[in-house]
């Protein structure tokens, strides 16, 4: 690896925090109940289940965020791989894949998740029907979902670097 790698790994997890970051927020700002889902059991159990249609559209807009989650940490790898000064091998190439991706999950579970919406909890974020209800302030629910992500994040690092170490094998 060269020296530069630390530079170049800020660069790509912060960009895929921020690609991510707004990607999500589009999507609650279009409408929270796409991502219902996501929601704590409590705000789940006070409102209406999703209607077929909010079901096709979360899938419609669901899968370029998927996409985006996998094909990111893909590219910024492959470009990581390219740029070593020799072979960062497979462990090395899942140590930076799992850098990017867990550093989203960490922005995802103490901004997001803690701050935005279990601190602040703006109005944008809130479900109708669910307003006031105190599982927005379920803090440990979020944790467990940051838990969750760091088994996700694992498991995706590994994709990505046989990936690449893959497309660099043949």
């Amino acid at each position: 690896m060269t020296s530069g790698w630390q530079a170049r790994f800020a660069v790509d997890a912060l960009l895929y925090v921020a690609l991510a970051t707004l990607y999500l927020l589009g999507l609650v700002l279009y409408d929270p109940r796409l991502l219902l889902q996501d929601y704590p059991p409590g705000i789940q159990a006070v409102v209406p289940p999703k209607t077929t249609v909010e079901r096709r559209t979360s899938l419609i807009l669901g899968l370029p965020f998927l996409v985006l989650l996998l094909a990111f940490p893909v590219y910024a790898t492959f470009a990581f791989r390219a740029a070593a000064a020799h072979d960062a091998g497979f462990f090395g190439l899942w140590t930076y894949a799992f850098g990017i991706v867990f550093a989203f999950n960490v922005w995802d579970w103490l901004i997001i998740d803690w701050v935005v919406f279990c601190a602040i909890t703006p109005r944008w974020a809130v479900i109708p029907g669910s307003e006031g209800h105190p599982a927005y302030k379920d803090y440990a629910f979020h944790f467990r979902g940051f838990v969750v992500g760091t088994a996700f994040s694992i498991a995706l690092a590994a994709v990505v670097a046989a990936i690449v170490t893959l497309a660099h094998s043949g």
